[in-house]
């Protein structure tokens, strides 16, 4: 289990904190988290941008000469994409860029980015924010005591206005509240910083155990079952003797 150092702000050891091994300790997972990060990026887009096609430019309904004699190509509308000032041809619409990705993905790839700063050891803790009043000037000194250099991600509780008020003026620090944890934000960040109570355990989705499907409610069906009593000649009920056909008596060949 990952285990990380406890600091004080004045960057003081304060203990130790062992890390969720399903959060900070799994094998990161590169393709899931640059799909996951592509579609974060993507939605960010606003895809408002718009152009004219040649039917939406204004003017250039005549014909601007006459089909021959004039020496020149012909032409039917000065609003032609190879004109100046004429639409553009294939140009960007309006479109929505946001992408589905489903909510294991999103997890998986935000387990893999903390195991992987878990695994470069950039990953600061604090015992508390001491923060009384904001103060820019304590929060810089606060990281620089922990070590922390470059772009830092502060994660804090939506508590905690004083250590964000205090952190955000920092240029290289992203302030983020701790149910807002992505995996972009993580991997953009050389270090990141926790107070005991904001370190995020992210679960594995559990595999539901697999049940029979059953199409209907089970009917018990009837199985009937014949019965054939022997007779005394060994045959069954339904073989019965044929009766005689009736024999006619002989007659005379000459009537007397």
């Amino acid at each position: 289990m990952p285990k990380v150092s406890v600091k004080t702000m004045a960057g003081k050891a304060a203990g130790s904190i062992d890390l969720d091994e399903e959060t900070f300790g799994i094998e990161p997972n590169v393709p899931v988290m640059h799909q996951v990060v592509n579609a974060q990026l993507a939605a960010r887009r606003a895809g408002t941008h718009s152009t004219k096609t040649r039917s939406e430019v204004r003017g250039g309904g005549a014909k601007p000469w006459r089909q021959k004699g004039t020496g020149r190509a012909r032409a039917g509308s000065s609003r032609s994409p190879i004109w100046v000032g004429g639409g553009i041809a294939h140009g960007p619409k309006p479109r929505d860029y946001s992408e589905r990705t489903n909510k294991k993905m999103i997890k998986l790839a935000l387990r893999s980015a903390l195991s992987d700063r878990a695994a470069e050891d950039k990953i600061v803790v604090f015992d508390a924010w001491g923060f009384e009043a904001p103060s820019t000037k304590a929060a810089k000194a606060a990281l620089a005591a922990a070590g922390v250099e470059g772009k830092a991600l502060v994660v804090v509780g939506r508590e905690d206005d004083d250590a964000a008020k205090s952190f955000r003026n920092l240029p290289e620090v992203h302030v983020l509240i701790a149910d807002q944890l992505n995996c972009y934000d993580v991997l953009v960040s050389d270090f990141l910083v926790f107070a005991k109570d904001t370190v995020p355990v992210v679960k594995a989705p559990t595999k539901r155990p697999k049940t029979a499907r059953s199409t209907g409610p089970a009917v018990a069906v009837p199985v009937a079952t014949a019965t054939v009593e022997p007779q005394s000649d060994g045959l069954p009920d339904s073989v019965t003797e044929a009766p005689a056909a009736p024999v006619d008596a002989p007659q005379n060949e000459e009537e007397e």
